[in-house]
């Protein structure tokens, strides 16, 4: 009895080794048809047979990631990083999960996600797995910049060269480092060397663009930011950087007509590129009257970021423009209707007949003459330089003794001033007790209201 019971205890064990062995046998077979299922593109049969293993074996770390790859391969990413995380806290690396690709394709689902901190963690692994592969030293280079640990980031640039001299992009990244330290000669050094290394890679363009606008080179500058944008990771930026070039000489058409390529290249509406775009044309809707526009691109920035730069503050300045039809045709009317406005302005508000009429960079300027009942009598009259402001810009002291100045080369026995923002503390105090009167926003749109505009 003895032996027969020893017997069949003998061939449970043979049994149940049996079961565990051909499952072994069976799980990577199971594993490569995955691998297989998914080179083939039958990403849902993939994603499907590893969770039936891993259902059976929820610490089946091998088919964990061969999930997380069939997921990476069909573009869901988000469930790609929960698979990947899992096998990055379990997991023991082997041939069938090869730790270097593995943290390859983990960080850029990091960077994907914008999770810097642990994308860094994963190229500072792979520095140590693979220590002559500049990539991984330039990858983390490129965090610390964006993370503004300049100090790091250069080192890994340098880093990354040292490996690979001829890794453009690390030359670029290191010569806008050193154009941020300005240190511009060796930065321009950088740029060009990259550029010589590799014509043909434009995201180095963009690098130069920066540098020749610094140096207000900006024809230079605007061919430069045109090559970047055939890089598709730069091209919303070049566009920013060429319309910012054409703003600052002067060509605000040309600028809106680059802002609005680069609003309608946006790929992302919530990005900080997008918003600067938006942000910029605004500004030149601005400069250019067609004040409506900017009041939509403001309000849409606002509603994606509400205190993004002085945007509340431009809503609020222009806030009254819905409902006074007054201020916002003193706003936004054609530079000769503007004229018009500021004669009726000057006649109903202060009793002054225009004589002459200019526009100015900010609004227009009027030397008038007071309109009397005895004009019969050929008296002289006097002169009065009347000034009309519609720029959002507060009215500085500066402005006020320009003014003062000019209005002694014609003679003016008064100035008076008008705009449609505001004068700043240091102005009003400098005009108290000299010959100039400040009209500000309100006194201004009741003037215009009782001029019928």
């Amino acid at each position: 009895m003895i032996v027969v019971a020893v017997i069949l205890i003998l061939v449970v064990l043979i049994g149940f080794l049996g079961v565990f062995v051909i499952k072994s046998l069976a799980t990577p077979k199971k594993i490569d048809s995955i691998n297989k299922l998914i080179k083939q593109q039958k990403y849902s049969a993939a994603q499907k047979l590893a969770k039936t293993l891993i259902a059976k074996d929820s610490r089946d770390y091998h088919a964990h990631y061969y999930l997380g790859k069939a997921y990476l391969a069909d573009h869901k990413n988000e469930l790609a990083l929960m698979e990947y995380k899992t096998v990055a806290q379990n997991a023991i690396f082997d041939a069938r999960i090869p730790e270097a690709d593995f943290r390859r394709q983990l960080s850029q689902l990091y960077l994907k996600f914008n999770q810097l901190e642990e994308a860094l963690k994963e190229f500072l692994l792979l520095t140590k797995l693979e220590p002559t592969n500049a990539e991984n030293f330039y990858q983390c280079g490129k965090i610390y910049q964006q993370q503004n640990n300049a100090e790091s980031a250069l080192g890994f640039f340098q880093k990354a060269i040292k490996f690979n001299k001829k890794h453009v992009k690390a030359w670029s990244e290191m010569g806008m480092i050193l154009f941020r330290a300005k240190q511009f000669g060796e930065a321009k050094k950088a740029i060009d060397y990259a550029i010589r290394l590799s014509p043909e890679t434009f995201s180095t363009y963009y690098f130069l663009g920066k540098i020749l606008k610094e140096g207000k080179d900006y024809p230079a500058a605007v061919k430069a930011f045109e090559k970047a944008c055939r890089d598709p990771e730069f091209k919303q930026k070049a566009m920013i950087e060429r319309g910012s070039c054409y703003m600052l000489a002067g060509a605000i058409d040309n600028a809106q007509l680059e802002f609005e390529k680069a609003v309608k290249a946006s790929k992302d509406e919530k990005s900080q590129e997008s918003l600067y775009a938006r942000y910029f044309l605004a500004a030149c809707y601005e400069k250019t009257r067609k004040i409506d526009k900017a009041i939509e691109q403001w309000q849409i920035i606002s509603k994606i970021n509400h205190n993004f730069k002085d945007v509340p503050s431009k809503l609020s300045e222009y806030k009254d423009l819905q409902s006074n039809d007054s201020l916002k045709e003193f706003l936004t009317s054609s530079n000769a209707e503007f004229i018009e406005i500021c004669k009726k302005a000057a006649l109903t508000g202060f009793n002054m007949a225009t004589q002459t009429a200019e526009e100015t960079k900010r609004g227009a300027q009027l030397l008038a003459t007071e309109q009397k009942k005895d004009d019969w009598m050929n008296m002289r009259k006097q002169i009065f330089l009347i000034i009309f402001y519609r720029d959002t810009e507060p009215i500085e002291d500066s402005e006020i003794r320009r003014v003062l100045e000019f209005a002694k080369t014609k003679n003016c026995a008064k100035v008076i001033a008008c705009t449609s923002s505001e004068f700043t503390t240091t102005a009003v105090r400098f005009a108290e007790n000299r010959p100039i009167e400040l009209v500000g926003k309100e006194k201004l749109e009741d003037i215009l209201s009782k001029a019928g505009i």
